[in-house]
């Protein structure tokens, strides 16, 4: 495809042509959870965001490494530079060893994006099996004067770093700005700056995971693990670096510096961000309390959920919203979700048992039209509400054929299920088997078996019917719409469909 692909780049703060560095390859990073409890809706959003950014990029022809890394050290309370690490704080209150939280969340995380329909990453990296390449990194910082060593720590030296190069350049802030913001944060009285981030701690005796190094036993600073990482599975250079809008500061704006400090340039190239997920109009997250884990909302067990939502109304409420927009949680956007997903749904199904017509009234141009639409949302930055905004007026032509209003030639019929399939399926990522709530447990196989038993039930009223049996006929009708069968009378005969 010749088409451009234009991407904001949250660096120069404008929409760029995305050119790779090493067309066909691309080298893209994400940041992943940090794991010591289950994830929940905010983490839901970049790992889609992203999702749909790889899967289009494979689209175009792209030789993707996408690497999303899982933080399991140094990510200590509130994000500051002093406190206890996550991780280890969860492991002494349930009396576990640190690895055996972060194994068992890492699972659960795995078993949530796979329910969501997300692919898994190229290389899914480990900070603690990346100890040396960070400490490396900070020997790299140190050797080159923008770090120092105080009480078996090692922190980053904004101001040094700022005299030579300029700390603040994808967040906006100022040095000053920075200082202001962290005159209140512990940990000051062994940093020169208050705004200098620590790149190694000394760990305190009940610090449970900690690991020799020239300067003291410790553990690496949250930020090192994403640079040291990313640069050793795409190199000094790369083309993505994404997460959400909340690590623009201080984790990427560290992560650059960084770079910089160890290396003398850049590693990325298009800084990319979603943005939050908010509950009330507060942001949601761990730290806050206030969040709403994923399986809570596959089970329906949390007080602010009416109902149980099936991983895939997850995934389309958050692609009906550009990834760079705010999202508001409530059950009512929830459950409108789901019913657009449902019509979508239906219409896939409808296009399927459409039997083609010589004379056809839908014309070839429009599925062209269709598809270069879609293209083009694509390409504006990855804009899915219009991609599914297309996909919705698709469904209305679809409803037409299907209430004989219009007819469709073979050729036209097998253009529209290919647009229709590569759009919602393969790059929106939406899965057809278990996508609404009431089948959001079942298989395959037994999903089924149950329509054939309801095909069987039809058939018989069908029978019913021609007998003039009305009353067998309807008790047939009411008895499948008490549990949930929607049945509809058709010139052809029936259909059903299934809304609990």
């Amino acid at each position: 495809m010749e088409q451009a692909l234009y991407v904001y780049n949250t660096l120069t703060r404008k929409k760029e042509v995305f050119r790779p560095l090493h067309a066909p390859h691309v080298g893209m990073y994400v940041c992943g959870p940090t794991v010591y409890g289950d994830a929940h809706l905010g983490h839901a959003r970049p790992a889609i965001t992203f999702d749909i950014v790889f899967r289009f990029l494979q689209h175009l022809g792209y030789r993707v490494r996408y690497v999303r890394n899982i933080t399991d050290v140094g990510h200590l309370e509130h994000d500051a530079d002093e406190g206890e690490d996550k991780i280890a704080k969860k492991a002494r209150l349930e009396q576990l060893e640190p690895m055996e939280v972060a194994q068992y969340y890492t699972n659960r995380f795995h078993e949530a994006m796979d329910a969501l329909g997300c692919l898994p990453p190229s290389i899914e990296p480990h900070a603690t099996g990346h100890i040396i390449e960070q400490q490396q990194l900070v020997q790299q910082i140190l050797d080159n004067g923008f770090a120092y060593e105080s009480n078996g720590s090692v922190y980053f030296d904004v101001e040094k770093y700022n005299e030579v190069h300029k700390y603040g350049i994808l967040s906006g802030r100022s040095l000053e700005n920075v200082k202001d913001a962290s005159r209140d944060l512990a940990g000051v009285g062994e940093k020169k700056n208050q705004a200098d981030f620590a790149l190694w701690k000394a760990a305190q005796p009940e610090h449970i995971m900690r690991w020799p190094s020239p300067w003291s036993d410790g553990f690496p600073g949250w930020h090192c693990e994403c640079t040291a990482m990313g640069r050793k599975y795409l190199g000094e250079h790369f083309d993505i670096h994404g997460g959400g809008m909340d690590l623009i500061f201080p984790h990427h704006e560290c992560e650059i510096a960084q770079a910089v400090a160890s290396q003398g340039d850049q590693m990325v190239t298009y800084w990319i961000h979603n943005n939050m997920i908010t509950i009330e109009g507060q942001k949601m997250g761990k730290s806050l309390g206030n969040f709403i884990t994923l399986p809570q909302f596959f089970a329906g067990d949390h007080p602010k959920l009416d109902r149980a939502y099936s991983p895939m109304t997850i995934r389309f409420f958050i692609l009906q919203a550009h990834y760079r927009s705010t999202v508001d949680f409530s059950n009512d956007a929830l459950q409108a979700a789901e019913k657009g997903l449902e019509r979508l749904l239906d219409a896939w199904t409808a296009l399927n048992a459409v039997q083609a017509d010589e004379a056809g009234t839908v014309k070839m141009e429009y599925v062209e039209g269709l598809k270069a639409r879609c293209y083009d949302a694509m390409c504006d930055d990855f804009n899915t509400p219009i991609v599914i905004s297309n996909l919705f007026d698709a469904t209305k032509v679809i409803n037409s054929i299907v209430d004989k209003k219009e007819t469709v030639a073979a050729d036209v019929l097998a253009a529209l299920k290919e647009v229709f399939g590569l759009f919602a399926f393969d790059l929106l990522g939406i899965k057809v088997s278990g996508s609404l709530a009431g089948n959001a447990n079942g298989s395959e196989a037994r999903e089924a078996a149950f329509g054939k038993v309801v095909d069987m039930l039809l058939e018989q009223r069908a029978k019913a019917k021609a007998n003039k049996d009305w009353t067998t006929s309807d008790m047939i009708r009411d008895n499948l719409a008490a549990l949930g069968f929607e049945v509809k009378d058709t010139k052809d005969g029936f259909s059903w469909k299934l809304n609990k």
